[in-house]
């Protein structure tokens, strides 16, 4: 609907006078700039409040709106707060993924006889017997496989990343910057706009972080027009933390349209790919027996036991669980009906992820479940096929889970009164903030993710 901000690009062209959506600019001045920031600043405009022409009475009267710039949106960001940021620098990294005997599990696997015809040799299998895992002979002969001793290995793979860049361009008139300094304008309009499209900068980061799963699953066909160039965006914590299980159960049309299977969007990942068996690539992922209307849940304490008992168990150590208000709320109420309560913690979020403080006078108070925080994030997914569900609640163990800088946020600036109206164009300003780095994973069963509830 004409006249209300429902998305960015609503705020966008409200504050910044993009397109034609909004009939005026109040920002600037009551009966003066009323297209935009690029226009004539003396255009009567009948859709200013009280303005019907700039020769009317009505006109002569400007109400006084005030240099402050008040912000109705919450834009908070702290999916991205919350996660370390690290230096870009290597292009991947590698990762062990299998026992030199044992398997690939959470734990080492042994059997009373062998899985293999190599009767009670213990080298290199999946599931050695239980007297072959390394106890050898008196005088063991070296390299000798009915001793325990033939050669063995671990398993290790590679991934790699390429940096994203995230980027926001902006500019203003010089007539813009000029008028906004005298009558009821906002005074230095420069630094209003450059405050409020670095706050934008930030949220679009943070909804990269947080982008629904589902999404990746989209057609890239460009004829459809259907985010083909959602791969430039950071890869989203939702994907990170997935598994071949749950990756099957929303292909195929359930939640996501795709039907391509390790090719796609769904199942790439960090040079790998999810879709062709179950691997170390798998985060541990709750949502149910599918993604069928039917099969959303109710949300439980035994469902966020289980999720941290099974991270710990496959060595991970949970630090921050993000999640949205909606499961907060509900958490909050199903530990009440019990009469215990959520215990609250006082946290900071650091260039190393978030931490906790003890003492001092910065951060902010938030819930806690077993003593790891719970963060509200307003962009958090709501994964499932019902008519009413919960946001999803992701399980990070940020020891192992980052963002990798290239280069930070930086913003530039030039045009007009910087003496350079040539390298822009126009008789005006151009501005651009700009951060490159891409997420990274070095512990997939570390992270966990439930979703699908209610």
């Amino acid at each position: 609907m004409a006249g209300y901000v429902n998305t960015i690009r609503d705020l966008e062209a409200q504050t910044y006078g993009i397109g034609g959506a909004y009939g005026g600019n109040d920002i600037l001045k009551q009966a003066g700039v009323v297209q935009g920031l690029h226009t004539a600043h003396d255009i009567a405009d009948t859709a200013a409040s009280g303005v019907t022409g700039i020769s009317t009475t009505t006109g002569l009267y400007n109400v006084l709106y005030g240099q402050k710039v008040w912000s109705m949106l919450n834009r908070e960001v702290n999916a991205l707060s919350m996660i370390s940021k690290r230096p870009y620098t290597a292009s991947g990294w590698r990762v062990l993924k299998s026992r030199p005997f044992g398997g690939s599990g959470n734990t080492l696997a042994e059997a009373i006889v062998n899985d293999s015809d190599l009767a009670n040799s213990g080298i290199g299998e999946d599931a050695p017997a239980a007297d072959a895992i390394g106890g050898v002979p008196e005088n063991a002969g070296l390299s000798t496989a009915a001793d325990g001793l033939g050669s063995m290995a671990p398993t290790y793979a590679q991934l790699f990343m390429s940096p994203k860049t995230v980027a926001h361009q902006f500019d203003f008139s010089e007539l813009a910057m000029e008028m906004a300094a005298i009558d009821d304008g906002i005074g230095d309009i420069r630094a209003q706009l450059r405050e409020d499209m670095g706050i934008a900068h930030a949220e679009a980061q943070n909804m990269m972080l947080l982008m629904p799963l589902e999404h990746y699953g989209e057609s890239t066909n460009q004829s459809t027009g259907r985010l083909e160039n959602i791969e430039r965006n950071y890869t989203s914590l939702n994907k990170i933390i997935t598994s071949r299980a749950e990756l099957l159960a929303i292909d195929g049309g359930v939640i996501a349209t795709d039907t391509t299977t390790a090719s796609n969007n769904l199942g790439k990942i960090f040079g790998d790919e999810r879709f062709s068996a179950a691997s170390f690539l798998d985060a541990e992922v709750d949502f149910g027996s599918g993604y069928a209307s039917g099969d959303v849940r109710s949300l439980t304490l035994t469902l966020l036991n289980n999720m941290i008992r099974n991270l710990r168990i496959a060595g991970g150590s949970p630090k921050v669980i993000l999640t949205g208000y909606d499961t907060i709320q509900a958490v909050a109420d199903l530990l009440q009906s019990q009469e215990r309560f959520m215990d609250r913690k006082e946290i900071v979020p650091t260039v190393n992820g978030v931490r906790g403080v003890k003492g001092a006078e910065v951060g902010f108070r938030v819930a806690t479940y077993y003593d790891i925080p719970l963060i509200p994030c307003k962009d958090m997914a709501t994964t499932g096929n019902a008519t009413t569900k919960l946001s999803d609640l992701l399980f990070l163990d940020t020891d192992h889970l980052w963002l990798s800088v290239m280069k930070p946020t930086q913003y530039f600036e030039d045009g007009i009164t910087n003496g350079n109206p040539f390298g822009v164009g126009r008789l005006g300003n151009q501005a651009l903030y700009r951060t490159i780095g891409e997420m990274g994973c070095s512990f997939f069963k570390g992270q966990g993710k439930i979703t699908n509830i209610q």
